[in-house]
Parts: structure tokens; C-alpha cells; sequence
């Protein structure tokens, strides 16, 4: 069994009485020795030099109704016993200097006597686990009489213990990661791990985050999203302010950040005050970080470390205390062997990092991020769109496989269902819709030459037809439309596409092999002259 310490206040009002009427009032720190069954081995009792006889009365009186307790008086002097930071400053000094022996003894905080102050200072360095410790509270007996100790509880600040407690903790934790996730019910689990983790460190700390990833993977709606968490959890009074550093160019840039006095160079007709100040008990999200000139890296990791910065053309100081999120899409180390970007902000950034995946990294994900763009272009044009369920399954099938480049990430998906939704009638997006639609974005992501094939083959084969071929047999026929296209016969086509094989002599009759590779696909010679 570990010996139990216990550490409190001495209770200048109710630990005070004199003489033998003493012992018919109930005092606390004499009365929590008194219990049968809850020994205290040890007693640091904290006192002021004012109260040193009573801190000496209440130990004799120890003496006599717990001889095996050893009561330790422990002078703190504090000018002002109701002033917060003076007090928690004392404890905090207490705690770094107690010679704490976990794996002998277990210690409790008692916080049934001192001020107010001194209770929730010792409450929240216990939590903190400055005091290795649980709670004791003692309550009077009823009625209240010296010759009862009253009942005592001992809390355990571990939550986990509580089940009830640590059930609404965990439903607090899964609703602040949904609400980072803007409501999506994703499935990626690597991604919803890392939106798990940053919900723990947005909640816990004010340190800078730095979101990475592909432009388009939602690193400024998380960004936002993050500060909203805050702001509902009563973390941050200020604004959210964001900035793309890709559009700060020269002396601009120095003034959108750091802000100018009058005069400070040509234009400035008045004083600004800058973002930072904007920003100040705030969050700023700084996108693209990457981009920022070496000068302004300089100025904002002064900013961030010491919150404290010249605006352009002053010299006197102005200070800004943010929180501040960076992203990027650029190998911000690869910047700092390039020396574009300084190691030492990229060291200051780099406490919390965190790569979002982009859209092809997610393609379990891709559905549910599918119905909430269908609700985000309802709710901001005011008519509710959906699919029938063949054309979302054809979109679906196309969305989630490899040849869906999805470049621009989730840019691209709200573009294709916007263009979708304003297309369909009645409410409906159709399969029509939905391969047009496909079309629309194999155009996008292959350029002019594919998108010449592309036209090409759509104009010959339509829409549907298209849709259905493989990468492999669209890049194939192309191929051979082309030829057919330059050749003045069936046989000439034949003779061009096969002659390997008429060298090998293992084809006999060339434009019989055509006529039969162009029926797979529906076609004929005279199709094709058509359309050339």
C-alpha cells in the first residue's frame, strides 16, 4: 500500500478557535484527520507567516486525534491571497520543487479550505498534472458539530474513469471532428484519423498549424472551419482573417501583413493597421505560405514568436497575439535548401503538420462528398437536385476509377455537380446529363490533343458509346480512325494498318480484318468517310 500526502491550505476562518470550545466547532483540516478509515501519513499545510500559530495549534491538535500523521507547515507569503496570477505563479513554484514519489506515495489536493483563488489554482495544476494528484473535498456533518468529521470524496481528474463523463467527452470529440468535416460522413480512415488529431490539437493549443496538400483539398474550408470550432468553444473573442500570400507582391505585401503609418511611402495617405492586428485574439490563415518573400518571412517569425512587430515606416512596436494556420501546396523544405523559404520559420511552423489527401487519394470518399455538394448547391441556388439512380451510378462508377484525374480536387467536383444540377430538368440529373458531363471533364484533364481525339471520336461514335470504352480501346480506335480518315479505300487502310503483318505473311486478307475491327465499335467504311 502507497502512504498517502496529502497537500492544502491551511482555513485561516475555518481552522481558527481558541481554547477548549475548539473542539465543538468542525474544522476541516483537523477534521480530515479524524476519519477511521482514511489514514494521511503526511500533512503539508500551507500557511502565511500571519497565521503561523494557528498553522501550529491545528498541528498539535493533529497530534492528538492522528499521532501517525506527520504534519509539515510550509510558509507562502502572498501580498495578495485573492490576486490570480500571483497566487497560481506561487503554487506552479510549489509543485516544480515538491519532491514528488509516485511509486511510494499517492498524493491528494485538498482544496476544502483557502480562497477561492487558491481552489481553483490547485484545481488546475492538478489537471495539468503539475500536482501528481486527485481531489479531496471534505463536507460538515449535520448537523454541524465539532465531534462528527463530517464525509470526505476523493476525485479523480482522469475522465476516462467516469464513464458517463467520458461517454459525453468522446461525443464532444466526434462532433467537433463531424464539424471539421463540414458534416461529411467520410470513410477514408487514414483521413478521418488525422481530422480526429487536429480537432485534439485545435481545442488544446494555440500553436501554429501547417495544412499541406493539393490545391483543391480543402485547406482554407478546414482552416475555417477550425476557428469556428474555436469560436464555439469560446477559445478565440477575434476574427478570422485570411489572406492568399500568392497575391502579395513588394511593399504591398509588408503593408497588408504589418500594416504602414502615413507617409511611410508614396500612397500612404493614412495609417492602416494591417491583418495581423486584425487577426489579433483571433486566428490567421495564411494560404500559401510558400509564396511570402524572404523579408516577410523574417518579420512574421518575430511576430509569431514574440507578438510583438514594426509596421511599414514606424518605429514604434505594435503588438498582435493570433493563432496562426499556414498552407501550402509547395515542399516547403525543399524551399529552404533552395533558399527561398527560412528553415527557422519552417522550424516555428512545423509543431503540427498536416498533408490533406487529395480527391484521387479518397475515392471511398468521393460519394458522400458528392451528396453534400448536391446539398450545398440546393441550399444556395434554392432547388433541390438529384440523380436517377442509373446516372449515379454511371457518375460514380467514372468518379471513383483511375482514369478520374480529379486535379483541381474538390474544385473540380463542385464545378461537375454545379454543372450538372443547372442542366437538370425537373429536379432530375439524368444519364444523359451525366455522360455529357464525363466528357466534359476527360476534355478537361487531357488537354488539346485529347481533347481533338476526344471530339473526334465522340462526333463519330456519340456520347454514350464513348462512355463506355475503356481508355486502352479509345486511345486504339483513334489511332486507327486516323488512318482510315487519310486512306481513299478500305483495302489501302488495311494494307497501312497491317503491314508487319502482311510481312510476316500471317494476314491474308487486310481489309476483311478492318471491316470486322471497325464492326466491334458499331462502324463501317462509309461511317467513317462521312465523317471525315
Amino acid at each position: 500500500m502507497k502512504r498517502v500526502a496529502v497537500i492544502g491550505f491551511l482555513g485561516t476562518t475555518l481552522d481558527a478557535g481558541k481554547g477548549h470550545e475548539r473542539w465543538s466547532r468542525w474544522r476541516p483540516t483537523v477534521a480530515l484527520c479524524q476519519h477511521e478509515d482514511f489514514l494521511i501519513h503526511r500533512l503539508d499545510l500551507i500557511h502565511d507567516k500571519r497565521f503561523v500559530t494557528l498553522a501550529k495549534l491545528v498541528a498539535e491538535d493533529i497530534a492528538q486525534v492522528s499521532p501517525e500523521t506527520d504534519v509539515r507547515l510550509h510558509e507562502m507569503n502572498l501580498r495578495d491571497p485573492w490576486d490570480f496570477e500571483q497566487v497560481y505563479g506561487a503554487l506552479h513554484d510549489f509543485a516544480r520543487t515538491y519532491p514528488f514519489e509516485t511509486e511510494t506515495e499517492e498524493y491528494l489536493i485538498h482544496i476544502t479550505t483557502g480562497t477561492h483563488v487558491a481552489q481553483i489554482c490547485m484545481y488546475l495544476l492538478t489537471e495539468a498534472h503539475y500536482f501528481p494528484a486527485r481531489l479531496l473535498q471534505l463536507s460538515p456533518p449535520r448537523p454541524l458539530t465539532g465531534s462528527q468529521p463530517g464525509s470526505y470524496s476523493i476525485i479523480d481528474l482522469d475522465l476516462s474513469k467516469y464513464d458517463r463523463i467520458a461517454s459525453r467527452y468522446r461525443a464532444e470529440q466526434v462532433e467537433g471532428a463531424s464539424f471539421l468535416k463540414s458534416g461529411i460522413e467520410t470513410r477514408n480512415q487514414a483521413f478521418n484519423r488525422m481530422i480526429d488529431e487536429i480537432e485534439r490539437v485545435a481545442i488544446r493549443s494555440k500553436a501554429p498549424l501547417l495544412l499541406t496538400g493539393p490545391t483543391g483539398a480543402g485547406k482554407s474550408q478546414l482552416a475555417r472551419r477550425i476557428f469556428e470550432l474555436k469560436k464555439a468553444r469560446h477559445q478565440v473573442p477575434g476574427s478570422f482573417i485570411e489572406v492568399n500570400c500568392a497575391t502579395l507582391r513588394g511593399d504591398a505585401a509588408m503593408s497588408t501583413l504589418f500594416g504602414h503609418v502615413k507617409g511611410a511611402f508614396t500612397g500612404a495617405i493614412a495609417d492602416r493597421a494591417g491583418l495581423l492586428r486584425a487577426a489579433n485574439q483571433g486566428v490567421l490563415f495564411l494560404d500559401e505560405i510558400g509564396e511570402l518573400g524572404l523579408d516577410e518571412q523574417a518579420m512574421m517569425l518575430r511576430a509569431l514568436e514574440e507578438k510583438r512587430f514594426f509596421p511599414v515606416g514606424s518605429d514604434k512596436e505594435v503588438e498582435s497575439d493570433f493563432q496562426l494556420i499556414a498552407g501550402t501546396n509547395r515542399d516547403l523544405g525543399l524551399a529552404v535548401r533552395n533558399g527561398r523559404f527560412r528553415e527557422d520559420l519552417l522550424a516555428r511552423l512545423n509543431l503540427w503538420t498536416f498533408r490533406l489527401p487529395g480527391l484521387r487519394d479518397r475515392k471511398e470518399d468521393i460519394e458522400p462528398n458528392l451528396e453534400f455538394e448536391l446539398h450545398r448547391h440546393a441550399d444556395e441556388d434554392g432547388r433541390a437536385v438529384s440523380f436517377n439512380k442509373e446516372a449515379r451510378r454511371r457518375y460514380l462508377d467514372f468518379a471513383t476509377s483511375p482514369e478520374a484525374e480529379w486535379s483541381a480536387n474538390f474544385r473540380d467536383l463542385g464545378a461537375s455537380v454545379a454543372r450538372m444540377a443547372t442542366l437538370a430538368s425537373g429536379g432530375r440529373i439524368s444519364e444523359e446529363i451525366v455522360v455529357q458531363e464525363i466528357a466534359r471533364l476527360r476534355q478537361q484533364w487531357r488537354g488539346a490533343d485529347d481533347a481533338d481525339q476526344v471530339a473526334a471520336l465522340t462526333a463519330i461514335l456519340g456520347p454514350e458509346k464513348l462512355a463506355e470504352l475503356d481508355l486502352f480501346d479509345r486511345a486504339q480506335l483513334s489511332a486507327v480512325l486516323e488512318i482510315c480518315r487519310k486512306c481513299s479505300s478500305l483495302s489501302a487502310a488495311g494494307r497501312q494498318l497491317f503491314a508487319a503483318s502482311r510481312q510476316a505473311k500471317s494476314s491474308s486478307n487486310d481489309a476483311d480484318r478492318l471491316r470486322k475491327y471497325l464492326a466491334r465499335f458499331g462502324l463501317d467504311w462509309a461511317v467513317i468517310r462521312a465523317s471525315s
